[in-house]
């Protein structure tokens, strides 16, 4: 597997500012949570059910509906050791790329084998089949392909038996409905594009109300538990020619391409051509951004906060410039905003780009 290079913006991230429950937990509403708002000339401090007034009219926000599935269960190896399993990707053969837990949780293991065979909660059995992504290796692979044998389907199985992946900074299991947006209408998702999590109708509502226009596309995630410097693994898409459409008139109207996420990027980019241009599209992103590959049609990103060396800091840069990513992470550490799925979000918003914009055909 080819490295990443690591990105520019660096920063130590204290154990306490891991937000370890949902905001409800904490008494907030889910639009209550802080958002930092960073563009070319100052940070400013809000809250996300405010993010209208720091958008135009005209202006277009892109969200992913893609909704998460419970995709954490307990297995029993061969040998009697009990360990978690995470269901990351389904593949187009009915098979799926899957990663082996610690038995505590914390963290991957590798000493799982081509032709292992784990029995699941339910009776099910997973047989695993060949490493991923490369299928040479016959032991020491973080992911492999594999096959669940059950009397149901993969995603009917998890809602029977699944919970929803969480990681060691979470303090307890929280439902499903906790990792869903609300914008979710397709299952699919490993883990929660979480960047959606702060919208509520009323938000959307507001929005609408501002003259800003909302799209959607579908990006279905993998676990996010990538090794430092591993790339993110190809994902399965999807972008609507209405909102292809929506991009293009925005673009032309001179509006701006707001993100919700990394995940709703990584669709409008791998959809966009060399000038920007947004056309329908469908199937498997390998999309990498960073550095060799600036974003060419996002304006502003809604995000949440990266752990440290996180690929998506890559993205982010393409995004916004490192420069801008590395102010807002500063400025976030210092006002104590919280981390991960459930913690505090940011919107950045670089200096326009001109648009050179040749029509589709």
């Amino acid at each position: 597997m080819t490295a990443l290079p690591e990105a520019s913006t660096a920063f130590a991230l204290p154990d306490e500012l891991s937000a370890t429950e949902p905001p409800e937990q904490r008494g907030l509403a889910r639009s209550d949570v802080r958002l930092l708002v960073a563009d070319a000339h100052r940070v400013t401090h809000a809250r996300f059910a405010d993010i209208g007034g720091f958008l135009d009219a005209g202006d277009l926000v892109v969200v992913n509906t893609s909704a998460t599935l419970p995709a954490a269960v307990d297995g029993v190896r061969s040998d009697g050791r009990r360990m978690p399993l995470h269901f990351s990707t389904a593949l187009d053969d009915g098979t799926w790329i899957v990663e082996l837990r610690a038995p505590d949780g914390h963290g991957p293991i590798h000493d799982g084998e081509r032709g292992e065979v784990i029995e699941l909660t339910g009776g099910a059995l997973l047989t695993v089949l060949e490493a991923h992504p490369d299928r040479r290796q016959t032991t020491g692979s973080r992911l492999w392909r594999a096959k669940l044998h059950a009397d149901i389907p993969v995603p009917a199985y998890l809602d029977q038996h699944g919970r929803p992946i969480a990681y060691g900074y979470v303090s307890h299991q929280w439902p499903i409905s906790d990792y869903q947006t609300v914008f979710a209408r397709e299952p699919g998702s490993a883990e929660m594009p979480s960047a959606g999590r702060p919208f509520t109708s009323d938000v959307v509502t507001d929005l609408v109300s501002r003259g800003i226009t909302v799209a959607p596309v579908l990006l279905h995630t993998g676990v996010s538990s990538l090794e430092s410097g591993e790339a993110p693994q190809p994902e399965r898409y999807a972008v609507p020619e209405e909102t292809a459409r929506l991009v293009r008139h925005t673009q032309s109207s001179g509006g701006r391409i707001i993100a919700v996420g990394t995940t709703v990027t990584r669709a409008l980019e791998t959809a966009a051509g060399p000038s920007g241009l947004v056309t329908a599209s469908a199937g498997w992103t390998e999309l990498v951004l960073g550095p060799r590959r600036r974003a060419r049609v996002v304006d502003g990103l809604i995000t949440g906060w990266h752990a440290p060396r996180a690929s998506h800091l890559l993205l982010l840069e393409a995004v916004a410039g490192a420069d801008l990513v590395q102010r807002a992470y500063d400025a976030a550490i210092a006002a104590r905003y919280l981390w991960h799925e459930f913690g505090d979000s940011a919107l950045l918003l670089p200096p326009r780009r001109a648009r050179l914009l040749r029509p589709a055909g």
